[in-house]
């Protein structure tokens, strides 16, 4: 019999009356001296559908294995996790947010049930990542995080693409620009196998900032899902949870509000996904701490983007790790954009950390003496048309379209925009906008990659642009303004926004506006109704219950 233990799990396991509990892990296979050992779980998150995780029971293999050598016992136990990619474009997509707030119950229900001493979050794309690191604020327990890494970048005809770039590339099958063969064999060819998508998406935007954020080791974010650096680097992990929980070491007791200032200046950095804008607040919150998108803005002004990466740059994330990574970025932007003397998941300074790191291609990771450049990737704007604000990828926006002013075409869904741009009724200089795709009136806040994919195809992404109170792939580009709010589902003005109206897009001067008085934007109040498509919510209890209590984009679309 086990007397004490002390460990969270001595509350399980310790003491005359769990004789019946130490019975169950006896079932597993387990022996007494199994029982004295710190319990690690291992959350994975692999999927059978998912390319961005196929590859996680190896992962978690390796950290298994490294936990065993430190003297714990490791206990692998699962989670969801949606493929974005295979979502896009269909109902489906309403799921994919809404599914951040089930992985992060569902964390905190198995690990507070069985009282796990300390964590290792295997994750590698877009909602189940910053799901775990919301459950690592939320529990705070001793932790690590071992993020997938990117798929090596595909191949068709010489050229490296990702899934974005076959998207795009259906409008070309529609023009006659390219043949329906040609696009089977591109589509077949681009998406190399397991990893996240091969561009700074959100997948990769997440995961390399877990490293700033003090929950990955220095390094992970980048390296790819089929090195064998990757293996290493969840045993590794392994090894270092057990370190953590025998110093009681649990993220609160270092991760500060400054710690989340300087991740998001590594975001801008980087050229983060406008998602980032979404997931940042909603981890902060859990660690009791406020993030608001002029937060968001000071960091882009103050930091320059350095990696030139897509979709906003040339490169791919293969040659980012090869060029030195996050820690290469972090050492670039230096004391004079970070403070230094905070600390990563091993315990030491990021001073000590970034000793002798410097960039290894100055041309696929800029300095800040000739960044790509001279602001970051995220810019938030303001207006009468966004009262608390809305979020676009600036350093994606053609030169031409930095400040643009056009005639508004309104759309009640994605569906109904596409359409439009496929049977060629949007021009160019016009002003799209897709309302009631918001986290409640949506419900769920799907993505417009479809849209944007299919505008950027059509040849108008360089003179068209698009606002809508939905959210983007973190692979979009061009004039595209995201998280516009309050959403049109609960009265924003972009609800109000008539055919022809006057929209202006000026991000150097971070505003968005639409040219129509306050008082007939007030008339127009007064006589609004709910389109009828709208007025009943979808048919899934789940996103019924979710479209009722969810906050604003600007609070992270966290349940209240």
């Amino acid at each position: 019999m086990i007397k004490e233990k002390p460990y969270r799990s001595g509350e399980t396991v310790a003491g005359a009356e769990r004789s019946g509990n130490r019975g169950y892990l006896y079932a597993l296979g387990l022996g007494p001296e199994d029982l004295e050992k710190p319990f690690i779980g291992i959350v994975n998150s692999w999927s059978g559908i998912h390319p961005g995780h196929v590859h996680l029971r190896e992962l978690a293999a390796a950290v298994s294995e490294g936990v065993l050598a430190a003297g714990g016992r490791p206990f692998e136990f699962n989670t969801i996790a949606i493929c974005d990619g295979i979502t896009q474009g269909h109902s489906g997509m309403r799921f994919v947010l809404p599914s951040r707030e089930l992985i992060v119950d569902s964390i905190e229900v198995m690990v507070q049930a069985h009282h796990f001493d300390g964590l290792v979050f295997l994750a590698g794309c877009d909602k189940i990542v910053p799901a775990m690191a919301r459950a690592a604020g939320r529990l705070d327990i001793p932790c690590v995080f071992v993020t997938g890494g990117p798929a090596r970048p595909g191949f068709y005809k010489g050229k490296d693409y990702a899934g974005y770039q076959i998207r795009e590339a259906s409008a070309k099958v529609l023009s006659g620009e390219i043949s329906e063969a040609e696009y089977d064999e591109m589509e077949q060819s681009a998406c190399s196998g397991p990893g996240s998508c091969p561009m700074m998406g959100t997948a990769n935007t997440m995961s390399c900032l877990m490293e700033p954020l003090g929950l990955a080791l220095p390094g992970c974010g980048t390296v790819h899902a089929t090195e064998a650096k990757k293996l290493r680097m969840a045993h590794q992990s392994g090894e270092l949870v057990m370190d953590l929980v025998r110093k009681g070491r649990c993220p609160k007791d270092y991760i500060t509000r400054e710690t989340f200032l300087n991740t998001l200046k590594v975001d801008m950095a980087i050229g983060g996904s406008t998602n980032s804008a979404i997931h940042l607040p909603a981890i902060a919150s859990e660690f009791g701490i406020e993030l608001t998108k002029d937060d968001f803005e000071d960091a882009s002004l103050a930091t320059p983007q350095l990696a030139n990466v897509r979709p906003s740059g040339k490169y791919t994330l293969w040659e980012l790790d090869q060029a030195g990574g996050v820690p290469a970025v972090m050492a670039e932007l230096g004391e004079s954009h970070l403070d230094l003397d905070l600390e990563c998941v091993t315990g030491q300074s990021w001073r000590e950390v970034l000793q002798g790191i410097h960039s290894r291609d100055t041309d696929v990771l800029t300095t800040t003496a000739a960044p790509l450049h001279e602001q970051g990737s995220l810019c938030i704007l303001k207006g009468n048309l966004a009262p608390e604000g809305a979020v676009i990828k600036q350093s994606a926006v053609h030169p031409d379209m930095m400040v643009h002013t056009g005639p508004a075409r309104p759309f009640d869904s994605e569906e109904d925009a596409i359409a439009a741009i496929r049977a060629g009724r949007i021009q160019k200089g016009d002003v799209i906008v897709i309302r009631y795709e918001g986290p409640q009136g949506g419900p769920g806040m799907r993505e417009m990659l479809s849209a944007t994919t299919t505008l950027v195809g059509s040849g108008l992404g360089t003179t068209t642009a698009l606002i809508t109170d939905g959210r983007f792939s973190g692979s979009t580009r061009g004039p595209c303004v995201g998280h516009v709010s309050p959403e049109a589902f609960a009265g924003g003005p972009i609800g109000l926004v008539e055919e022809g109206d006057m929209i202006t897009l000026d991000i150097p001067g971070r505003r968005l506006s639409v040219d129509v008085s306050d008082e007939e934007l007030e008339r127009r109040r007064a006589r609004f109704q709910l389109p009828a498509s709208k007025r009943e919510l979808c048919d899934s209890p789940y996103l019924q219950r979710y479209s009722r209590s969810v906050t604003s984009v600007w609070k992270g679309a966290v349940l209240k």
